[in-house]
């Protein structure tokens, strides 16, 4: 009777732990940062944001060196010149100066906008890849493996409204 008692315990235990098993969710992890460094996709954008970006810095750089033999030119020149000439110069300098720093500010926007614009439909596509693949396995949950990764992938079960009916509201 009492080694009937234990076989009953033990298999009720392991009923119990075997259904708990299969009730947890399924996670897994992926480093994004990697995934997306490594798609030939991403590598072309970065190539084409890269020459941009060497486009609009030698535009950038063509008028520093011309601001800087303007500037030159004018000082060589100054002691010859007017006080009214020289003051003239000195805000045409500025105003030079002050485009240029409009350019250099327009040309990182337009870079920030160009690389939202390349990146944004590659990092779709690895989500999708990613949440094809976690389905795919069963997986409920994919978390980004690099520090400060979020959850890519959340199917599970969410407590929000439970718990926010617990606490009241």
């Amino acid at each position: 009777m009492k080694n009937v008692r234990k076989i009953v315990v033990a298999l009720v235990l392991f009923i119990s732990a075997a259904s708990f098993v299969n009730a947890q969710s399924k996670i897994a992890h992926i480093d994004v940062t990697k995934l997306l460094a490594d798609m030939p996709a991403m590598k072309a954008a970065e190539a084409e944001l890269k020459k941009l970006q060497e486009t609009y810095g030698a535009d950038i750089q063509a008028s520093m060196t011309e601001l800087k033999n303007k500037y030159t030119q004018y000082q060589n020149e100054a002691p010859s010149k007017s006080k009214e000439e020289n003051e003239k110069r000195a805000v045409e300098l500025q105003g030079y100066e002050k485009s240029i720093g409009e350019a250099q500010q327009s040309a990182q926007q337009e870079l920030q906008k160009k690389q939202q614009e390349l990146f944004a439909p590659i990092s779709e596509k690895a989500k999708a890849a990613i949440e094809k693949v976690a389905a795919a396995q069963g997986i409920d949950y994919v978390i980004d493996a690099q520090v400060g990764g979020g959850l890519i992938v959340a199917k599970g079960k969410d407590l929000l409204a439970e718990v926010k009916k617990e606490l009241g509201f």
